[in-house]
């Protein structure tokens, strides 16, 4: 009877504990252990091998209670222990987490083994599963494929560096190890009554050897991007930089218009042009070259795609720039990555598949079967699949989510099936394009829907062969909706639960939030907050009692880092807003000596303004003319991610301040 009830709580336990997920993604082997120990009773993070120090400081970070590192050889009671030694099984990012009344250990046979490690145990604690307490558990981990990652369209809507930084910080927490930022990019010249002239185009990196090719409207430096490489690589996540030629390069071509191919257009680079090699070889070398190259990293990306297959000729001339440019890459001793174009342009012209890497998007411009006798090595981005166009009306606004969970797997491009593990599939990625320039898309807007497409992605990638019924995806996606963008950010303003704000002229002081204000601090993980921004993300209401005074146009009530809210705009003096380069307004203005409560409604499709309980104004996309003769339009979305940072300096008594989300 004994034995029975020993086994009948063993079962209950296990049904209750592992019913959903304990991570994002899914670990491959849990075994469950008798004993629980409890969260607060861990106060240290202890390591036995030097390299693992990161590690051990950012869970020191990250874990409420800890307070202290420290380099032992072996852990106590109250210690989390990570511990380095081979082990063959577990691959260069394995790990084994055992959670007992003993303590916590994460082995693995590598720093990276044990960084992920760290998340799954960071992602437990975070879950609603386990609050006070953890159960008994021994975790056997390590991914199906090497490659998990994403692609941002930097070119066509400057990020921030600081978003960029907590990018890394989200991707590291769902073990995503690859982050390709497209550096370069041009809006479609109808976007822009056909004039190329006209067309927005950005090259977003700093240049000392071309003065003026640099976008005005944000960029990053040398040093910028070389620290952001190196701190990416300590997250377990690789940066792989794109610039993209020949096509696509309309920010060259505006840089130095003898290089465009008129015969094509001005987006496309003239193969046959003599200078075009020796200009493309500099931007190698500016960024590729030296002692401490900017693209400090194993890969680069070169480009390659949707360039003209007019002729035969052309061609040969595109395939030949392929493989120059990638011997250029391999030169500087780094793989070069391209997109696949080789069925498009067909020729004469071998481009060795050797020690290169092809991202294969569409089907017609390399079919992935041929590539596959080729014997390229290939990343599973297929446009059908995982490409997110914000707002565009093709491709996904965002992606089919419960599709990709149930059906996408890495070996699986468009509709051409490899055996699971294929040695030449190296892995899967999404990507985020915005190819639709000024569409008043925000950077809140687009990590709205870069975070459920990572945890998906990354779900996929690491074990590929879960089950994906529809049991299995209601656990799943019910377990991902409790997680959040990890320790280290929180892009869209969900940890942001304020009940109560006291707000007064340049001073804030938020109640039951764990936000700290701090100003000028590097996004770090030896500072938790300094790579989240106080704001409040979707759905939210956000209330309070006015007693207007006169207000200067431009006065603000509240802003951060990436947006601010105006009780007096800075033309007309109305109720509104700005970011990522926008203002929106809201057809209100403040009355002095008038007495209301406002509330505002936020939602990734706009924002509702309410006085005294009435609707005042529903801010949802709105229609833009590309064109005079108004046959081209395009959404402009007009939402808000609220701000929470700092107040402004206005006239006006505000009191019963709320922000919840809803």
């Amino acid at each position: 009877m004994k034995r029975f009830l020993l086994f009948f709580h063993s079962f209950i336990l296990s049904f209750t504990l592992f019913a959903q997920p304990l991570c994002i993604p899914t670990a491959q082997e849990v075994k469950q252990t008798e004993g629980t120990v409890e969260v607060k009773k861990f106060a240290t993070v202890t390591y036995d091998n030097a390299s693992l120090q990161f590690v051990a400081d950012y869970l020191n970070t990250a874990w409420e209670n800890t307070n202290s590192t420290s380099l032992q050889k072996k852990g106590s009671a109250n210690a989390i222990f990570l511990s380095l030694k081979p082990d063959k099984t577990l691959g260069n990012e394995g790990y084994r987490l055992t959670i007992s009344p003993k303590g916590i250990t994460v082995q693995a046979a590598t720093a990276q083994g044990a960084l992920w490690g760290a998340q799954t145990l960071l992602q437990i604690k975070e879950s609603s599963l386990f609050k006070e307490e953890l159960e008994g558990v021994v975790i056997t981990d390590k991914p199906d494929y090497p490659i998990r990652g994403f692609m941002l369209d930097c070119g066509r809507k400057f990020y921030p560096l600081s978003y960029l930084y907590s990018l890394v910080n989200v991707m590291s927490y769902y073990k995503m190890n690859t982050l390709q930022l497209h550096l370069n990019d041009n809006a479609p010249k109808d976007q822009y009554e056909n004039n190329w002239d006209d067309a927005y185009a950005a090259f977003r990196m700093e240049s000392d050897f071309f003065p003026g090719l640099t976008a005005i409207d944000g960029s990053y430096s040398k040093q910028e991007m070389r620290d952001l490489i190196r701190y990416a690589e300590k997250m377990g996540v690789e940066i792989i930089p794109e610039i993209d030629v020949p096509a696509h390069s309309l920010a060259f071509t505006h840089f130095r218009p003898s290089l465009a191919a008129k015969k094509f257009d001005d987006a496309h680079l003239d193969l046959e042009n003599p200078e075009l090699i020796p200009f493309l070889d500099s931007l190698y070398a500016e960024y590729l070259g030296g002692p401490d190259p900017v693209f400090c990293c194993p890969r680069v990306h070169i480009g390659t795609d949707e360039y003209s297959n007019r002729d035969s000729a052309i061609c040969e001339r595109f395939r030949e720039l392929i493989v120059h440019l990638c011997n250029e890459v391999k030169r500087y001793g780094k793989q070069p990555v391209f997109w696949g174009s080789l069925t498009h342009c067909k020729g004469k012209t071998p481009v060795p598949s050797d020690g290169v890497l092809m991202s294969l998007w569409y089907n017609g411009y390399a079919n992935p079967v041929e590539m596959h006798k080729q014997g390229f090595h290939m990343i599973s981005i297929a446009s059908n699949q995982v490409y997110i166009v914000p707002a565009a009306g093709y491709y996904f606004d965002y992606l089919n989510h419960k599709s990709l969970f149930q059906h996408w797997k890495p070996s699986l491009i468009r509709d051409k099936h490899f055996p699971h593990q294929d040695p030449l599939i190296d892995g899967g990625m999404f990507a985020l394009w915005n190819d639709m320039v000024k569409n008043g898309i925000s950077v809140g807007d687009c990590h709205d829907r870069i975070l459920p497409a990572m945890q998906v992605i990354s779900e996929k990638c690491w074990n590929a062969m879960r089950d994906s019924s529809d049991v299995a995806w209601e656990k799943w996606t019910n377990f991902a909706s409790l997680l959040s963008d990890g320790p280290l950010a929180d892009e869209i303003g969900r940890k942001s639960m304020v009940s109560k704000i006291d707000l007064k002229p340049k001073t804030i002081i938020i109640e039951n939030s764990k936000l700290k204000i701090e100003k000028g601090v590097k996004p770090s993980i030896f500072n938790l907050q300094s790579s989240i921004i106080p704001q409040i993300g979707y759905p939210y209401t956000v209330e309070f009692t006015i007693d207007w005074a006169d207000e200067k146009p431009g006065t603000v009530l509240l802003k951060s880092e990436r947006s601010t809210f105006y009780l007096s705009d800075p033309i007309k003096g109305m109720l509104g807003f700005s970011r990522d380069g926008y203002l929106f307004t809201f057809k209100y203005k403040g009355k002095a000596g008038r007495r209301e409560t406002l509330r505002l409604e936020g939602d990734n499709q706009g924002l509702s303004l309410f006085a005294d309980g009435k609707l005042v104004e529903r801010l949802k996309p709105d229609t833009g003319h590309r064109t005079d003769d108004k046959k081209s339009t395009y959404k402009i979305m007009r939402t808000l991610v609220f701000p929470l940072q700092e107040t402004g300096d206005f006239r006006s008594k505000i009191t019963n301040f709320s922000a919840k989300r809803r």
